[in-house]
């Protein structure tokens, strides 16, 4: 099935402006125009589009997007282990992310039990005074990891 930059807009979630400043930038080169010099995009397309958007969420900028597309336009032997290589740090700096939002949000959790402590009490001063073995199970570790980490 073909499609307009509209209708790609549309199925992928991508802003048309997006679409075209990507095929600007050498980031589609796959993608096809129509006699009157119309982009026209494949499922393939939308395919690219989904492992751009992957790579652009992983941190890469537009320039190392685009060293990628010129990997795969490269073919296999040229470049199959680089690209292999490039998914594997990606995919190792994306987990290193989510342990650290991890992190983030067990600090926010013990926050939000901290404060609805507080203000069921009126008061910080019994929240703040409880010793490690009253605080819940749950939180314990993030207080203790609070006053570790220096």
């Amino acid at each position: 099935m073909l499609y307009t930059v509209g209708e790609m807009a549309k199925v992928s979630g991508i802003p048309a402006s997006t679409l075209r400043y990507y095929d600007k930038e050498g980031l589609l080169p796959f993608v096809e125009r129509s006699s009157g010099g119309i982009r026209m995009f494949t499922d393939k397309d939308y395919e690219w589009l989904k492992v751009i958007e992957c790579l652009k969420q992983s941190g890469l900028s537009i320039k190392e997007i685009k060293k990628f597309i010129d990997m795969a336009i490269k073919g296999d032997k040229a470049s199959l282990i680089n690209r292999l290589t490039l998914f594997q740090s990606r995919r190792d700096a994306v987990k290193k992310q989510i342990e650290k939002m991890q992190e983030t949000l067990n600090l926010l959790e013990f926050k939000c039990w901290y404060y609805e402590q507080a203000v069921q009490d009126g008061t910080e001063e019994k929240v703040r005074s409880l010793s490690p073995d009253e605080i819940p199970k749950l939180y314990r570790d993030i207080k203790l990891k609070m006053k570790t980490q220096k």
